[in-house]
């Protein structure tokens, strides 16, 4: 889904977010002083199928190379192509705008799958718990639990989603709660576990994107402002 330039209003409040988040959990207070305002911004909501086409042609690949593509299949189509039309297509046109054979049998099952009802509609997501969405749109090929974390977070703007395998947020959690070796960059080892970060995260509820959110820009302050003595972060 090309990004409008429009946003939309978050569903929650991120003062209340905030206030809460310093009030039970002083650590993280003191990274969100840091880093300073909220900005997570809601793109204009896309349905379901195309937010995970999207998901699906972007995977594995790096930003440019991926929104080449994108941008490739949506001008064969004029725009984002509708179920039907991806079932009807043959491969030829999708390899010629770089999809891979992998990618083209995902996109046919998320078509497929959202014909039959099983990828709900905008209209029923928006009623559905994040438990449900997630057990729902996993069912696709291609698409497991971080993808639909991030639609829930960043399209859907749902206030308590904790993605804990996600690198950044494990990366961040490591960078604000763990003392780290100061003469090397950080290493997978140093990582918390999933588990880990999941308990101090029942703290969080139920503000638990916001907390993800600010431990993401963890990475981005250590990479801007590394402290004496330690290494800049790579990318999350």
């Amino acid at each position: 889904m090309i990004h409008d330039g429009k946003s939309r209003k978050l569903p929650f409040d991120p003062a209340e977010a905030i206030a809460h988040l310093k009030a039970c959990d002083p650590k993280l207070g003191a990274l969100i002083d840091k880093v300073g305002e909220f900005k997570l911004r809601l793109d204009a909501a896309p349905s379901p199928f195309e937010s995970l086409l999207e998901s699906i042609l972007y995977q594995q690949l790096h930003g440019k190379a991926a929104a080449t593509i994108h941008r490739r299949v949506r001008e064969f189509f004029h725009g984002d192509p509708t179920p039907q039309q991806l079932l009807e297509t043959p491969d030829g046109p999708l390899r010629a705008a770089g999809v891979s054979g992998n990618k083209i049998k995902a996109m046919r099952d998320l078509a497929a799958k959202t014909l039959d009802g099983t990828v709900p509609t905008h209209k029923a997501i928006l009623k559905m718990p994040d438990a449900d969405i997630v057990e729902r749109l996993t069912e696709v090929r291609g698409i497991g639990p971080w993808t639909v974390e991030m639609l829930l977070i960043f399209r859907m703007g749902r206030p308590d989603v904790l993605p804990v395998t996600d690198y950044g947020v494990r990366k961040g959690f490591a960078l604000t709660f763990q003392r780290l070796p100061k003469n090397r960059p950080i290493e997978a080892s140093d990582l918390p576990k999933p588990d880990v970060l999941f308990r101090r995260g029942q703290k969080w509820r139920p503000f638990r994107s916001v907390a993800s959110w600010y431990l993401w820009r963890a990475c981005d302050l250590a990479q801007k402002t590394p402290p004496a003595g330690r290494a800049v972060a790579e990318d999350c």
